[in-house]
Order: structure tokens, then sequence, then C-alpha cells
């Protein structure tokens, strides 16, 4: 069985669906080493107190979760933030424990470590852990935080396939990417999907789900694209990994000072509800926490100039947050989710590409409201001699673009990234690389015609990536003309395209190639070659590449 995530059918019921057990009660009770929670619903909970000098456990820690009774948190090792909270920090390993009952609805279970506070919450009569965590300063052993629920494979044997490393041989690359015996490569990494496509991450087994759902990811890094691993599946573990910031493929500094909040749901297995009621945050004394009244948000009535191909994404970010909206289908109109106060960059998305910027002030307790906007930057619409791909900020219609985010590219499934040559007129689009290494399938080359007019003149080359690795760019080559090398564009420094990650900075090469440059007769082919350079030395599917988003002669 393949359990994909997904965000269809988002109908599933609350824990009234859950046996509660004749003695179960909303409760908190506590020894010398755990707090334990009973939300009434069937799931019972608990956390570690003390620190008990294991390396894979820590005060803070989920030790234990129980649905109807049956245990499916890993006991060897906790479900925590990180690798515990006791190493968020250099030089800071204290952990304080607390949990008070709020009412007769509510309990709050706080951990503080270092700059980090994190909470469990229960709801009376609801399957849910509801989890917020805020932090001011970035945790500095691992640089990134997220939280890793370790669930047992046995409880939950149904996840991801592309990151279910249960059964792979042999190691790929790092000590992260793996295959089978017969090619197919799997890793954490192959679990991702654009931020904005999902809104839950999860696994199931026999009438039981375990899921977190997502809030609006106000505080983490990368935008709407933004991809990092979700789970992975080992032998004995479902680990589901939220992210709240991760430096893999990152292209945003991180954002501190956002209370981050997310849902553990237990269901049946049917996918959860994302309607998470978190109103009553409110009551729980939470560090961080600002109430939609003290929000504003932007609404625009319209976006002209829309090429209806294709969807658009409005995106918003400061160093504070970063919000997003998409457009409607029809007109254009979009309206944010509540916003935290400032002054946003706001970015029209034709796909993933950045088609139109501008600012936009939000105040508290208002909506800005935008009169029809009118996208002036969209590359798609310049005239062209030729055009191979799409201006839409993804390789994905490109050979192997189906496949990038979801296996390594030596796997078998992928077609021979040396192809053939690209004839002008005749090749499809999907015959042409997706990505180009230097140590892969450099200097490809592209073959065109141009009749009298055109030879007469100049033209400029437009080549347009959507990542670049270990400072990677193109240099062209055309007929005896060649042109210079580039600067490298901004990019992430971690690996990006072997983790299932086309997502860097969009960037635009121009190239200005004289008429002298030219075959002479309409019927020459002129020739391109892509030739792939870099000052930096690796090998392989590490070496220096690009992404592709497209590439055109203007006229």
């Amino acid at each position: 069985m393949k359990y994909l995530l997904t965000t269809q059918g988002l109908i599933c019921g609350l824990g009234l669906a859950f046996a509660t057990g004749a003695n179960a009660s909303f409760s908190l009770k506590s020894d010398s080493n755990f707090y334990t929670v009973d939300t009434n619903a069937g799931v019972v909970f608990s956390v570690r107190r003390t620190d008990n000098n294991v390396s894979t456990q820590s005060a803070g820690d989920i030790a234990s979760l129980k649905i109807n009774g049956k245990e499916f948190q890993n006991q060897s090792r906790g479900s925590q933030i990180n690798a515990g909270f006791d190493w968020l920090y250099k030089n800071t390993s204290d952990v304080k424990v607390s949990a008070t009952k709020i009412g007769s609805d509510y309990i709050k279970v706080t951990v503080k470590a270092g700059k980090l506070t994190h909470y469990y919450m229960a709801r009376k009569g609801y399957p849910n852990i509801y989890m917020a965590t805020y932090f001011t300063g970035e945790p500095d052993v691992h640089n990134h935080v997220r939280y890793i629920l370790r669930m047992k494979r046995s409880q939950l044997p149904y996840g991801p396939e592309p990151s279910d490393i249960s059964k792979t041989t042999s190691t790929v690359e790092a000590s992260d990417i793996f295959a089978l015996s017969n090619g197919e490569t799997r890793s954490k990494h192959y679990s991702n999907q654009r931020l904005k496509d999902w809104k839950y991450i999860g696994a199931t087994g026999n009438n039981v789900g375990v899921w977190v759902v997502r809030d609006g990811m106000e505080g983490s890094s990368g935008g709407p694209f933004y991809r990092s691993l979700l789970n992975q599946g080992t032998a004995g573990d479902q680990e589901i990994t939220y992210i709240i910031n991760y430096g893999q493929a990152q292209t945003e500094s991180f954002r501190p000072g956002i209370l981050n909040h997310y849902t553990l749901v237990v269901n049946k297995g049917q996918a959860p509800s994302t309607d998470i009621d978190t109103s009553w945050f409110s009551k729980m004394g939470l560090t961080g926490y600002v109430a939609d009244s003290k929000r504003g948000r932007v609404s625009g009535v319209g976006i002209n100039n829309r090429n209806t191909d294709y969807d658009y994404t409005v995106g918003f970010a400061n160093s504070k947050a970063q919000y997003w909206a998409d457009a409607n289908i029809a007109s254009g109109y979009f309206s944010t989710p509540y916003m935290l106060p400032g002054t946003y960059d706001m970015t029209i998305y034709k796909n993933e590409l950045a088609v139109q910027k501008q600012q936009v002030t939000v105040t508290a307790g208002n909506t800005t409201v935008l009169h029809t906007i009118s996208i002036q930057d969209d590359p798609g619409n310049d005239g062209v001699i030729w055009r191979i791909g799409k201006w839409d900020g993804s390789p994905q219609e490109f050979m192997n673009g189906s496949k990038l985010t979801t296996m390594h590219p030596s796997d078998v499934r992928m077609s021979k990234w040396d192809g053939s040559n690209f004839i002008v007129g005749s090749s499809s689009t999907n015959s042409f690389p997706a990505y180009i290494w230097k140590d892969v399938n450099n200097n490809h080359v592209i073959y065109f015609r141009l009749n009298a007019s055109q030879r007469a003149k100049a033209h400029t080359l437009r080549f347009g990536i959507t990542d670049a690795m270990a400072g990677g760019r193109p240099q062209i080559k055309v007929n005896d003309w060649t042109s210079k090398i580039p600067s490298a564009s901004s990019q992430p420094k971690t690996r990006s395209l072997t983790t299932g990650s086309y997502r860097g900075n969009n960037t635009t090469f121009e190239y200005s190639i004289p008429a002298s440059a030219w075959k002479n007769s309409d019927s020459d082919w002129n020739s391109l070659v892509i030739n792939v350079v870099s000052g930096t030395t690796s090998s392989g599917y590490l070496s220096p590449a690009i992404s592709v988003d497209a590439i055109d002669l203007l006229k």
C-alpha cells in the first residue's frame, strides 16, 4: 500500500471517534519522571520531566504516546526538537519542564531550553496534541528547528514511499540518500513538497492515522515554494518531521521571535481536517502569541496581464514573517491570512517565477486594499525567434522534470541525462535536460536556423535558471563566438539538485551575440553549446550544475 501526502478529502471526526475507556478522564498527572496527559479522547501522552542521561532522550521529549492503550512512541528515542532539548544551544544543556491545568478544559506543558520555549497542549475531548515553539535566537548546535515525531513503524507502516529507506541496500550520497537493490533511490529528502501544497504530513496503520497539521508558517523561511523533508521511514520508525526552519536549499534568513504552532492529530486513518481551532490559545499564556485582532490583512482587487495557463501566487515577506495567498483563476483577486503589522515586500509569482514586485504596509485591525495590479515583468511576453521551455520558475517541463523532487538523478527511473542534441523546431521540450552538470552532461548543443533579416543583426540570448550548485553557471559558444564567463548567481550553499529541490534564486543570464557570429545562409544550422563552468571542483552529480527555467533568443 502506498500512502501519499495529500490535501484532498479533508473530512475527519474528532475525539468522539475514539474509544476513551471506562476510567478515562481529562487529567494531568505527574511523578518524578513524567507529566502524563489524558485527553479524554483515546490519546494519552507523557512528557519527560528530567534528564535521564540517555543521549537519545531529553527532558521535554514526548516519551510515550498511547492511542486507545497501544504505545506508538519509540521507547529508545524521544519525539523532540532536533536531537533533544538539551542539545539545542552550545554550552546550554539545562531544560526546565513544567505543567499546569488551565480551567477545566485545557492542559499546558511548558519546556524551556536556552532561548527556546516549546509548548504541548491538550483540549478536553480532542485526540490532538497542540504544539507551539517560540525562540528568540536560532539553536546553534544544528542551526535549524524541526520537531521529529518518532513513531513505531509496526503501528504506522504506511508512509510516503519516496522516503521509505527500510529496504535499501546501499548508500548513494552522503549518509542520507540510499538505493534499493533494483536501483531505485530513497531518502528523507524525497518526501518534500512545496510549502504551499501541503497542509499535513503523517502515516497510517490499522484503523489509525497520526498526522501533523501545519499553521500558516509565518515564522518559517523560503517562501511558498520552499521544499524540505517531511518524513523518513526506517525499519523501526516513522519519523514525521515538522520543519520550522531548515538550511537545506534555503534562500532566506531565519525568522526568530514568532510563535510557530502545529497540531498532532490522531484519527482512524483518513485525511485530517486542516481547520484546527486555535482561538483558545489566547487563554494559554503563550509567549509570542498575537491574536487576530492585533493583525491585519491585504486584499487585491485583481491582477491583469496574467497568463491563464498558470497559477499565480502572491507572496509577502520581511525579516520577521512570511505569508502568501493564491490569486483567483478568473480575476486575480487575492486575500491574505491575518498578518503581523509591518511593511512587506510583495511578489506576484507566475507559477514560481517572480513577475511583479512592490511593497505593502499592514496595520493592525485593518485590511489594506490594493487596486488592480498589472504585471509588467513577465519575460514570457517578450518577442522571440525561438524559446525552449517556459518562463515559470520551474524545470519540470524538461527531461526528467516530473521526477526531480522524488528521486536521485542517478535513479534507474530517470532518462539518460546526456541525451541527444536539441534541434529548434523539431525536438520536444521534454527531450532537453532539466539539469546540466559540469561532470555529467556538459556541452549540450542546440541547433537553430536564422533567416536573412535575423542574421543581419545582433541578438540577445537569455538563459534562465532556477538554481545552481557549486557555483555552476552557463557559458555559451555560438558557432565560433564564445561568451565571457558570467559571474556566479547567488544560490544556497547546500546540496539541492540531488536532494529533491530545484528551488533556489531564479536568475537570468543575458548574452549579446554579434551578427558576425551567425552562419551565412537560411539552410545553415547555427550551433549553441552550453558549457557549465565553475571554479569549484567536485564530481558526478555533485559537480557544478544548473537547473534550467527557459532559454530563448530575442528578436
